[in-house]
């Protein structure tokens, strides 16, 4: 079993940045593959991105690649989210998500086997 709880969401203006912390509970967590999806009102969670086990291997939504950047502690169980020229549509609630097989990334929710609670970002314009 491993708990997650996310960090750092909140209020920010079109262009700010943010970072999201993601912290697990657990001797296990290196073995996990991460993720981030988003959930914005009245929509279907999405993919964000994720990061394999070792950090080897990430993958972007096309919409934020290049603005946003996963990426992990092992020694800390802690997944990060780091969020640069945000935009109003950027607007969701932001779950971390842990995946036992740890070698893949996979984009869709059914692949993963914890969650946390969210934690909501709001982008201002």
């Amino acid at each position: 079993q491993v708990q997650l709880v996310e960090s750092g969401g909140g209020l920010v203006q079109a262009g700010g940045s943010l970072r999201l912390s993601c912290a697990a509970s657990g001797r296990t967590f290196s073995r996990y593959a991460m993720g981030w999806f988003r959930q914005a009102p009245g929509k279907e969670r999405e993919f964000v991105a994720a990061i394999t086990r070792n950090g080897g291997s990430t993958s972007y939504a096309d919409s934020v690649k290049g603005r946003f950047a996963i990426s992990r502690d092992n020694a800390k169980d802690t997944v990060y989210l780091q969020m640069n020229s945000l935009k109003p549509e950027d607007t969701a609630v932001y779950y971390c998500a842990a995946r036992r097989n740890g070698l893949y990334i996979v984009v869709h929710t059914t692949g993963y086997d914890y969650w946390g609670q969210g934690i909501q970002v709001t982008v201002s314009s």
